[in-house]
């Protein structure tokens, strides 16, 4: 075979990679956000015979012969083709050890899962959802042992979602954060609280969404190639980098948890809208990994979003869209009541300082669920045991407890510490960007593109063409947690007067 047919062959086979999943993501958009109750079967069947179909393609025996024939030619390949070549490897040593009906299978599993999650939550129902996680439980620890049967399966499963990472380091990163959060908490619970009433007055939902059109405008998001729907747990759908989809949840009685769905999710959308056109339809479009990744979305949602700079621009608009509900209220009584500290049900909506106590919670039933210490039966319990002891709060019901996640139904078991990590890293990106660049004076006038600039070329634009720890370096430097707790203490110190 000579080099140029098999750098052609290897172009195909991503096409054609990329042909199933965009095919897989828009039957999962279509489910979440416009198709009718209870069609889910007739998408099952698709998904599986996709699936099985995906399987074929990237297992057969001639697959595994053009990756060979190009890495031994490894030399005489550019950067591009070398990374494209290294990660399909990977995959490829995956799947071929996964048995294409086990693989169907589970592609049929969690487009149930999901299906029987939402109708779970909505009745608050747990025992309705148990069956479809014991099954998702099981598939991820046989699942795991196919990845890589050296690790335990748990940080095989975390390798998936940030390549690197295992309990070892992540008992340690959470028990230094908690070390610093738990005191800052307690420290703000003998403080007087800002008044938040104001948060969740009336707002009618069709001013919401014009409100969230404009904040789409402010982020920067192209709308002819960035799209959003509703659905019942906000999430970011990209086909490539000129076509992603970000959705959202609409409450009536509480204005911010919409508006900084928006901001989060359209962190996600920057990313993939910035990632090089070089990489589109291969291995390495998309990002590098779940850590960096929501350090984008937590980083426009929590750094950026919740920042006094930003309400000051965008509040005066917003009193616009909401005239009845803000018309009494100042820019600094809104930074203050949207960055109000206190334990909460709802990780979503859970404040800033609080939120890694939420991803705590489901590290830890993860890490048992995985390690077979934790029955699927036991989780409610074990569930609301933990939000007593690391938020205090007393969970009334499943629906604002272990079923509010959407997370387990799709199978995502190790993305949870994603979002903490994430939330680590942004806090260091900052630290570096405002070494570098006048943030906050731009901010202030609405102004993000100098922001969005720095980090489309300390991070988007690689997509997955470096390592996830090169991005992370790239933009980070060395990594220190440490950086995080020093920015939570800072910020939360000056709102509460310590």
């Amino acid at each position: 075979m000579e080099l140029n047919e098999a750098l052609a062959r290897l172009a195909e086979l991503q096409k054609k990679l990329y042909a199933y999943q965009a095919a897989d993501s828009a039957l999962y958009l279509d489910g979440t956000t416009v198709a009718p109750k209870d069609t889910a079967e007739g998408r099952g069947v698709a998904l599986g015979i996709l699936a099985g179909e995906r399987h074929r393609l990237f297992s057969a025996p001639e697959t595994g012969e053009l990756l060979d024939f190009l890495w031994e030619r490894g030399a005489e390949l550019d950067q591009l083709r070398r990374r494209q070549v290294e990660e399909l490897r990977r995959s490829y040593a995956q799947l071929t050890r996964i048995p294409a009906e086990e693989y169907m299978e589970y592609a049929m599993l969690t487009n149930e899962a999901g299906d029987v999650w939402h109708r779970a939550k909505e009745a608050g129902d747990f025992e309705l959802f148990r069956p479809l996680l014991e099954k998702l439980v099981a598939f991820n620890i046989r699942f795991a042992g196919y990845y890589d049967s050296t690790k335990a399966p748990y940080d095989a499963l975390l390798n998936e979602y940030e390549r690197g990472v295992d309990t070892v380091y992540l008992d340690g990163f959470f028990a230094a954060l908690r070390g610093r959060i738990v005191p800052l908490l307690r420290a703000i619970g003998e403080k007087e609280q800002p008044d938040d009433s104001f948060l969740y007055r009336h707002y009618p939902v069709e001013a919401q969404r014009k409100f969230s059109d404009y904040l789409m405008e402010v982020l920067g998001l192209d709308r002819a190639h960035c799209t959003i729907g509703e659905t019942e747990h906000p999430y970011t759908l990209e086909f490539n980098n000129k076509d992603v989809r970000i959705t959202t949840h609409y409450h009536e009685d509480d204005v911010g948890n919409s508006m900084y769905s928006v901001i989060h999710e359209g962190g996600h959308a920057k990313y993939e809208l910035g990632i090089s056109d070089d990489v589109q339809y291969t291995c390495l479009a998309g990002g590098v990994s779940m850590g960096v990744h929501e350090s984008q979305s937590r980083f426009y949602e929590n750094l950026i979003g919740r920042s006094k700079p930003f309400i000051q621009a965008v509040f005066s608009k917003m009193r616009e869209f909401f005239p009845e509900q803000l018309g009494d209220v100042t820019a600094e009584q809104f930074y203050r009541a949207v960055n109000k500290a206190r334990p909460s049900l709802i990780r979503t909506e859970a404040d800033e300082l609080t939120y890694c106590l939420h991803i705590m919670v489901r590290y830890e039933l993860e890490k048992q669920l995985i390690g077979g210490t934790l029955e699927a039966r036991d989780v409610p319990e074990a569930w609301n045991r933990l939000y007593r002891e690391y938020l205090g709060v007393d969970v009334p019901d499943d629906r604002q407890g272990c079923l509010q996640d959407s997370h387990w139904s799709g199978g995502a078991f190790g993305y949870f510490p994603s979002y903490a990590l994430g939330s680590a890293y942004g806090a260091q990106m900052l630290k570096n960007m405002e070494a570098e660049i006048d943030v906050w004076g731009p901010v202030s006038r609405g102004d993000l593109s100098g922001v969005s600039e720095w980090l489309r070329e300390k991070v988007h634009r690689y997509g997955g063409l470096l390592e996830p720890a090169d991005v992370v370096k790239n933009a980070c430097g060395q990594f220190d947690p440490a950086v995080f707790a020093d920015y939570l203490e800072k910020k939360y110190s000056e709102l509460y007067g310590l």
